[in-house]
Protein backbone atom coordinates (compact mmCIF):
# COMPACT_ATOMS: atom_id res chain seq x y z
CA UNK A 1 0.00 0.00 0.00
CA UNK A 2 1.35 3.40 -1.01
CA UNK A 3 2.40 5.82 1.71
CA UNK A 4 0.37 8.71 0.25
CA UNK A 5 -2.73 9.18 -1.87
CA UNK A 6 -2.75 12.28 -4.06
CA UNK A 7 -5.97 13.68 -5.49
CA UNK A 8 -5.19 14.90 -9.00
CA UNK A 9 -7.46 17.62 -10.35
CA UNK A 10 -6.31 18.62 -13.85
CA UNK A 11 -9.32 20.91 -14.34
CA UNK A 12 -9.58 22.83 -17.59
CA UNK A 13 -7.45 23.58 -20.63
CA UNK A 14 -3.73 23.18 -20.17
CA UNK A 15 -4.23 21.81 -16.68
CA UNK A 16 -4.82 18.50 -18.46
CA UNK A 17 -1.42 18.83 -20.13
CA UNK A 18 0.83 19.94 -17.29
CA UNK A 19 -0.51 17.94 -14.35
CA UNK A 20 0.36 14.52 -15.87
CA UNK A 21 3.90 15.79 -16.41
CA UNK A 22 4.27 16.57 -12.72
CA UNK A 23 3.12 13.05 -11.88
CA UNK A 24 5.77 11.65 -14.23
CA UNK A 25 8.42 13.54 -12.29
CA UNK A 26 7.05 12.49 -8.89
CA UNK A 27 7.18 8.86 -9.94
CA UNK A 28 10.71 9.28 -11.31
CA UNK A 29 12.05 10.51 -7.95
CA UNK A 30 10.47 7.53 -6.21
CA UNK A 31 7.64 9.29 -4.40
CA UNK A 32 5.52 6.52 -2.89
CA UNK A 33 1.96 7.51 -3.80
CA UNK A 34 -1.27 6.48 -5.45
CA UNK A 35 -3.06 9.01 -7.65
CA UNK A 36 -6.84 9.40 -7.81
CA UNK A 37 -8.40 11.59 -10.50
CA UNK A 38 -11.08 14.06 -9.40
CA UNK A 39 -13.21 16.37 -11.53
CA UNK A 40 -13.21 20.13 -11.12
CA UNK A 41 -13.81 23.16 -13.30
CA UNK A 42 -15.81 24.48 -16.20
CA UNK A 43 -17.35 21.28 -17.54
CA UNK A 44 -18.62 20.49 -14.05
CA UNK A 45 -20.23 23.92 -13.88
CA UNK A 46 -21.80 23.78 -17.33
CA UNK A 47 -23.24 20.29 -16.89
CA UNK A 48 -24.13 20.27 -13.20
CA UNK A 49 -24.14 23.87 -11.94
CA UNK A 50 -21.28 23.09 -9.55
CA UNK A 51 -17.61 23.62 -10.44
CA UNK A 52 -16.41 21.75 -7.34
CA UNK A 53 -18.25 18.38 -7.19
CA UNK A 54 -19.08 16.69 -3.90
CA UNK A 55 -16.95 13.66 -4.80
CA UNK A 56 -13.88 15.88 -5.15
CA UNK A 57 -14.57 17.42 -1.74
CA UNK A 58 -14.99 13.96 -0.23
CA UNK A 59 -11.72 12.71 -1.73
CA UNK A 60 -9.77 15.70 -0.44
CA UNK A 61 -11.37 15.34 2.98
CA UNK A 62 -10.25 11.71 3.13
CA UNK A 63 -6.78 11.91 1.62
CA UNK A 64 -5.66 15.47 2.54
CA UNK A 65 -3.30 16.11 -0.41
CA UNK A 66 -4.15 17.50 -3.84
CA UNK A 67 -2.47 18.54 -7.06
CA UNK A 68 -4.48 21.00 -9.11
CA UNK A 69 -3.92 22.08 -12.72
CA UNK A 70 -5.95 25.08 -13.88
CA UNK A 71 -9.50 26.28 -14.29
CA UNK A 72 -11.47 28.48 -16.62
CA UNK A 73 -13.31 31.14 -14.64
CA UNK A 74 -15.76 33.72 -15.96
CA UNK A 75 -18.00 36.45 -14.54
CA UNK A 76 -21.34 35.20 -13.28
CA UNK A 77 -23.45 36.42 -16.22
CA UNK A 78 -21.17 34.72 -18.72
CA UNK A 79 -21.14 31.60 -16.56
CA UNK A 80 -24.93 31.53 -16.42
CA UNK A 81 -25.12 31.71 -20.20
CA UNK A 82 -23.02 28.56 -20.56
CA UNK A 83 -25.08 26.39 -18.24
CA UNK A 84 -27.05 23.58 -19.85
CA UNK A 85 -30.41 25.06 -20.90
CA UNK A 86 -32.37 23.02 -18.38
CA UNK A 87 -30.23 24.46 -15.55
CA UNK A 88 -30.49 28.11 -16.52
CA UNK A 89 -33.84 28.58 -14.81
CA UNK A 90 -32.36 27.40 -11.50
CA UNK A 91 -30.68 29.40 -8.77
CA UNK A 92 -27.14 28.38 -9.62
CA UNK A 93 -24.39 30.89 -8.91
CA UNK A 94 -20.89 30.44 -10.25
CA UNK A 95 -18.06 30.51 -7.72
CA UNK A 96 -14.43 29.86 -8.53
CA UNK A 97 -13.77 26.26 -7.42
CA UNK A 98 -10.26 27.01 -6.18
CA UNK A 99 -11.55 29.91 -4.05
CA UNK A 100 -14.35 27.66 -2.78
CA UNK A 101 -11.82 24.92 -2.04
CA UNK A 102 -9.65 27.30 -0.04
CA UNK A 103 -12.62 28.40 2.04
CA UNK A 104 -14.09 24.90 2.43
CA UNK A 105 -10.84 23.47 3.82
CA UNK A 106 -9.54 26.72 5.33
CA UNK A 107 -6.48 26.70 3.09
CA UNK A 108 -5.59 30.08 4.47
CA UNK A 109 -1.81 29.98 4.06
CA UNK A 110 -0.99 30.50 0.40
CA UNK A 111 2.74 30.33 -0.36
CA UNK A 112 3.93 31.62 -3.72
CA UNK A 113 7.68 31.36 -4.28
CA UNK A 114 9.18 33.51 -7.03
CA UNK A 115 12.76 32.31 -7.38
CA UNK A 116 14.98 32.95 -10.37
CA UNK A 117 16.92 30.17 -12.12
CA UNK A 118 20.38 31.03 -13.42
CA UNK A 119 20.43 31.18 -17.20
CA UNK A 120 16.73 31.80 -17.67
CA UNK A 121 16.48 34.27 -20.58
CA UNK A 122 13.30 35.64 -19.03
CA UNK A 123 15.00 36.79 -15.81
CA UNK A 124 14.83 40.45 -14.84
CA UNK A 125 17.86 42.60 -15.66
CA UNK A 126 18.58 46.27 -15.08
CA UNK A 127 21.07 48.82 -16.30
CA UNK A 128 23.92 49.85 -14.03
CA UNK A 129 25.28 53.38 -13.83
CA UNK A 130 28.19 52.34 -16.03
CA UNK A 131 25.88 51.36 -18.88
CA UNK A 132 26.25 47.65 -18.23
CA UNK A 133 23.62 45.20 -17.06
CA UNK A 134 23.01 43.60 -13.71
CA UNK A 135 20.89 40.50 -13.10
CA UNK A 136 19.92 40.42 -9.41
CA UNK A 137 19.15 37.05 -7.90
CA UNK A 138 15.49 37.12 -6.91
CA UNK A 139 14.42 34.79 -4.12
CA UNK A 140 11.02 36.00 -2.94
CA UNK A 141 8.15 34.11 -1.39
CA UNK A 142 4.79 35.87 -1.08
CA UNK A 143 2.61 34.71 1.80
CA UNK A 144 -0.89 35.48 0.64
CA UNK A 145 -3.81 35.15 3.05
CA UNK A 146 -6.02 32.72 1.14
CA UNK A 147 -9.54 32.82 2.56
CA UNK A 148 -10.47 36.40 3.43
CA UNK A 149 -10.04 39.91 2.08
CA UNK A 150 -11.65 40.85 -1.21
CA UNK A 151 -12.03 37.15 -2.11
CA UNK A 152 -14.35 36.38 0.78
CA UNK A 153 -17.29 36.47 -1.66
CA UNK A 154 -19.48 38.84 0.35
CA UNK A 155 -20.87 41.10 -2.34
CA UNK A 156 -24.02 42.32 -3.98
CA UNK A 157 -25.30 44.10 -7.05
CA UNK A 158 -28.44 45.92 -5.95
CA UNK A 159 -27.89 45.27 -2.21
CA UNK A 160 -30.99 44.17 -0.26
CA UNK A 161 -32.65 46.72 2.01
CA UNK A 162 -31.06 45.49 5.25
CA UNK A 163 -27.59 45.69 3.72
CA UNK A 164 -28.31 49.09 2.27
CA UNK A 165 -29.58 50.30 5.64
CA UNK A 166 -26.34 49.17 7.27
CA UNK A 167 -24.31 50.96 4.62
CA UNK A 168 -26.39 54.11 5.08
CA UNK A 169 -25.34 54.15 8.75
CA UNK A 170 -21.78 54.99 7.70
CA UNK A 171 -21.23 58.70 6.99
CA UNK A 172 -19.02 57.97 3.99
CA UNK A 173 -21.92 56.22 2.27
CA UNK A 174 -23.86 59.47 1.94
CA UNK A 175 -22.21 60.04 -1.44
CA UNK A 176 -23.93 56.88 -2.71
CA UNK A 177 -27.23 57.14 -0.87
CA UNK A 178 -29.22 58.14 -3.95
CA UNK A 179 -27.66 55.67 -6.38
CA UNK A 180 -30.40 53.33 -7.69
CA UNK A 181 -30.01 49.76 -6.46
CA UNK A 182 -29.39 48.16 -9.87
CA UNK A 183 -26.58 50.68 -10.44
CA UNK A 184 -24.83 49.88 -7.16
CA UNK A 185 -22.38 47.02 -6.56
CA UNK A 186 -20.73 46.41 -3.20
CA UNK A 187 -17.90 44.04 -2.24
CA UNK A 188 -16.78 43.64 1.37
CA UNK A 189 -13.13 43.30 2.37
CA UNK A 190 -13.02 41.12 5.47
CA UNK A 191 -9.91 40.73 7.64
CA UNK A 192 -9.78 38.85 10.95
CA UNK A 193 -7.07 38.84 13.61
CA UNK A 194 -6.76 35.07 13.86
CA UNK A 195 -6.29 34.50 10.13
CA UNK A 196 -3.87 37.44 9.92
CA UNK A 197 -1.88 36.07 12.83
CA UNK A 198 -1.60 32.68 11.09
CA UNK A 199 -0.32 34.06 7.81
CA UNK A 200 2.11 36.45 9.51
CA UNK A 201 3.43 33.67 11.73
CA UNK A 202 3.90 31.42 8.71
CA UNK A 203 5.88 34.19 6.98
CA UNK A 204 8.14 34.77 9.99
CA UNK A 205 8.70 31.03 10.47
CA UNK A 206 9.75 30.75 6.83
CA UNK A 207 12.10 33.74 7.18
CA UNK A 208 13.60 32.11 10.28
CA UNK A 209 14.07 28.79 8.47
CA UNK A 210 15.76 30.47 5.49
CA UNK A 211 17.80 32.86 7.68
CA UNK A 212 16.37 35.94 5.96
CA UNK A 213 16.82 39.32 7.59
CA UNK A 214 13.24 40.52 7.43
CA UNK A 215 9.59 40.17 6.53
CA UNK A 216 7.68 42.85 4.60
CA UNK A 217 4.02 43.50 5.31
CA UNK A 218 2.56 44.95 2.12
CA UNK A 219 -0.82 46.66 2.48
CA UNK A 220 -2.38 50.15 2.18
CA UNK A 221 -3.13 51.26 5.77
CA UNK A 222 -2.97 54.97 4.96
CA UNK A 223 -6.15 54.60 2.86
CA UNK A 224 -7.73 51.23 3.65
CA UNK A 225 -7.37 52.08 7.31
CA UNK A 226 -9.38 49.41 9.10
CA UNK A 227 -8.53 46.21 7.23
CA UNK A 228 -4.96 47.02 6.17
CA UNK A 229 -4.53 48.68 9.56
CA UNK A 230 -5.39 45.41 11.29
CA UNK A 231 -2.95 43.51 9.05
CA UNK A 232 -0.14 45.89 10.06
CA UNK A 233 -1.09 45.83 13.73
CA UNK A 234 -1.07 42.04 13.93
CA UNK A 235 2.16 41.81 11.93
CA UNK A 236 3.84 44.02 14.54
CA UNK A 237 2.52 41.78 17.32
CA UNK A 238 3.85 38.66 15.63
CA UNK A 239 7.21 40.33 14.92
CA UNK A 240 7.85 40.68 18.65
CA UNK A 241 8.18 36.90 18.82
CA UNK A 242 11.03 36.98 16.28
CA UNK A 243 13.56 39.49 17.65
CA UNK A 244 16.21 38.59 15.08
CA UNK A 245 13.97 39.30 12.10
CA UNK A 246 13.02 42.83 11.06
CA UNK A 247 9.50 43.83 10.04
CA UNK A 248 9.32 46.25 7.14
CA UNK A 249 6.15 47.90 5.87
CA UNK A 250 5.36 48.94 2.31
CA UNK A 251 2.27 50.18 0.50
CA UNK A 252 1.06 47.97 -2.35
CA UNK A 253 1.39 50.71 -4.98
CA UNK A 254 4.91 51.71 -3.93
CA UNK A 255 5.94 48.05 -3.67
CA UNK A 256 5.07 47.47 -7.32
CA UNK A 257 7.46 50.29 -8.21
CA UNK A 258 10.22 49.08 -5.90
CA UNK A 259 10.11 45.52 -7.14
CA UNK A 260 11.36 46.90 -10.47
CA UNK A 261 14.18 48.78 -8.73
CA UNK A 262 15.53 46.42 -6.06
CA UNK A 263 13.52 43.16 -6.04
CA UNK A 264 16.37 41.16 -4.47
CA UNK A 265 15.79 42.97 -1.16
CA UNK A 266 12.36 41.42 -0.61
CA UNK A 267 12.70 37.77 0.40
CA UNK A 268 9.47 37.31 2.38
CA UNK A 269 6.32 39.37 1.82
CA UNK A 270 3.00 38.89 3.58
CA UNK A 271 -0.23 40.41 2.26
CA UNK A 272 -3.98 40.07 2.20
CA UNK A 273 -5.69 38.03 -0.50
CA UNK A 274 -5.98 40.47 -3.42
CA UNK A 275 -2.72 42.29 -2.75
CA UNK A 276 -0.91 38.97 -2.40
CA UNK A 277 -2.37 37.81 -5.70
CA UNK A 278 -1.13 40.97 -7.44
CA UNK A 279 2.30 40.83 -5.82
CA UNK A 280 2.94 37.19 -6.62
CA UNK A 281 2.13 37.67 -10.30
CA UNK A 282 4.29 40.79 -10.42
CA UNK A 283 7.28 39.03 -8.85
CA UNK A 284 6.70 35.97 -11.05
CA UNK A 285 7.13 38.25 -14.04
CA UNK A 286 10.69 38.95 -12.90
CA UNK A 287 11.73 35.28 -12.77
CA UNK A 288 10.26 33.93 -15.99
CA UNK A 289 6.53 34.52 -15.81
CA UNK A 290 3.69 32.19 -14.96
CA UNK A 291 5.49 29.23 -16.51
CA UNK A 292 7.69 29.28 -13.40
CA UNK A 293 5.12 30.32 -10.78
CA UNK A 294 4.17 27.61 -8.28
CA UNK A 295 1.99 27.84 -5.20
CA UNK A 296 0.74 25.92 -2.22
CA UNK A 297 -2.60 26.33 -0.43
CA UNK A 298 -2.10 24.98 3.08
CA UNK A 299 -4.55 24.42 5.92
CA UNK A 300 -4.44 22.47 9.17
CA UNK A 301 -5.54 19.20 7.52
CA UNK A 302 -5.67 19.60 3.74
CA UNK A 303 -3.13 21.06 1.32
CA UNK A 304 -3.48 21.63 -2.43
CA UNK A 305 -0.62 22.62 -4.72
CA UNK A 306 -1.04 24.37 -8.07
CA UNK A 307 0.65 26.54 -10.67
CA UNK A 308 -0.70 30.07 -10.63
CA UNK A 309 -1.32 30.23 -14.37
CA UNK A 310 -4.76 29.89 -15.92
CA UNK A 311 -6.24 27.32 -18.27
CA UNK A 312 -5.02 29.05 -21.50
CA UNK A 313 -7.77 27.51 -23.67
CA UNK A 314 -6.18 28.75 -26.91
CA UNK A 315 -3.31 26.32 -26.31
CA UNK A 316 -5.30 23.44 -24.90
CA UNK A 317 -5.98 21.65 -28.19
CA UNK A 318 -2.48 21.90 -29.68
CA UNK A 319 -0.79 18.60 -30.49
CA UNK A 320 1.93 18.35 -29.36
CA UNK A 321 1.23 20.55 -26.33
CA UNK A 322 3.57 23.53 -26.07
CA UNK A 323 3.02 25.01 -22.60
CA UNK A 324 5.77 25.17 -20.00
CA UNK A 325 5.23 22.47 -17.32
CA UNK A 326 7.83 23.85 -14.89
CA UNK A 327 5.34 25.75 -12.70
CA UNK A 328 3.29 22.58 -12.24
CA UNK A 329 6.39 20.50 -11.53
CA UNK A 330 7.61 23.07 -9.00
CA UNK A 331 4.19 22.90 -7.35
CA UNK A 332 4.64 19.14 -7.02
CA UNK A 333 8.03 19.79 -5.41
CA UNK A 334 6.31 22.11 -2.91
CA UNK A 335 3.97 19.24 -2.06
CA UNK A 336 7.00 17.04 -1.37
CA UNK A 337 8.38 19.69 0.99
CA UNK A 338 5.01 19.78 2.75
CA UNK A 339 5.18 16.05 3.52
CA UNK A 340 8.86 16.28 4.53
CA UNK A 341 10.16 14.58 1.39
CA UNK A 342 12.66 17.41 1.08
CA UNK A 343 15.40 15.40 -0.58
CA UNK A 344 13.12 14.45 -3.46
CA UNK A 345 11.93 18.04 -3.77
CA UNK A 346 15.52 19.29 -3.93
CA UNK A 347 16.36 16.75 -6.63
CA UNK A 348 13.50 18.07 -8.77
CA UNK A 349 14.51 21.71 -8.33
CA UNK A 350 18.15 20.87 -9.05
CA UNK A 351 17.14 19.08 -12.25
CA UNK A 352 15.02 22.05 -13.38
CA UNK A 353 17.88 24.41 -12.59
CA UNK A 354 20.22 22.26 -14.68
CA UNK A 355 17.92 22.28 -17.71
CA UNK A 356 17.37 26.04 -17.50
CA UNK A 357 21.07 26.79 -17.01
CA UNK A 358 22.10 24.55 -19.91
CA UNK A 359 19.63 26.28 -22.23
CA UNK A 360 19.36 23.49 -24.79
CA UNK A 361 15.67 22.77 -24.12
CA UNK A 362 13.34 25.77 -23.92
CA UNK A 363 9.60 26.09 -24.27
CA UNK A 364 8.20 28.89 -26.43
CA UNK A 365 7.90 31.34 -23.53
CA UNK A 366 11.59 30.86 -22.70
CA UNK A 367 12.45 31.57 -26.36
CA UNK A 368 10.40 34.77 -26.38
CA UNK A 369 8.40 33.68 -29.41
CA UNK A 370 4.62 33.61 -29.86
CA UNK A 371 2.87 30.51 -28.63
CA UNK A 372 0.96 28.47 -31.16
CA UNK A 373 1.15 25.59 -33.58
CA UNK A 374 4.25 27.05 -35.27
CA UNK A 375 6.38 27.39 -32.14
CA UNK A 376 7.63 23.79 -32.26
CA UNK A 377 8.86 24.35 -35.81
CA UNK A 378 10.75 27.41 -34.57
CA UNK A 379 12.76 25.29 -32.16
CA UNK A 380 10.59 25.41 -29.04
CA UNK A 381 10.40 22.30 -26.89
CA UNK A 382 7.03 20.69 -26.34
CA UNK A 383 5.56 20.21 -22.87
CA UNK A 384 6.63 16.56 -22.89
CA UNK A 385 10.13 17.33 -24.18
CA UNK A 386 10.71 19.77 -21.33
CA UNK A 387 9.68 17.12 -18.82
CA UNK A 388 11.92 14.58 -20.55
CA UNK A 389 14.86 16.96 -20.19
CA UNK A 390 14.12 17.40 -16.48
CA UNK A 391 13.92 13.63 -16.00
CA UNK A 392 17.32 13.21 -17.66
CA UNK A 393 18.84 15.63 -15.15
CA UNK A 394 17.48 13.86 -12.07
CA UNK A 395 20.25 12.44 -9.88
Amino acid sequence: MAKYTIITMPGDGIGNQVLPESVRVLKAVGFDADYIHADIGWDCWCNHGNALPDRTIELLTRHKLGLFGAITSKPNKAAQAELRPELQAGSYVYYSPIVTMRQKFNLDICMRPCIGFDGNPLNYIRKTTGGRFDEPHIDTTVFRQGTEGMYAGIEWTNPPENVRAALNSHPKFKAFANVPGPDLAVSCRVITRNATRRICTAAFEYAKKRAFKGVTICEKPNVVRETSGMMEEVAKEVARNYPGIALWSTNIDAQLMWLNKNPEEYNVIVASNLFGDILSDAFAGLVGGLGFAASGNIGDDVAVFEPTHGSAPKYAELNPPIVNPIAMILSAAMMLDHVNENGKADRIRTAIAGVVREGKVRTYDMMRIPGGARSIGQGAASTVQMTDAILEKLV
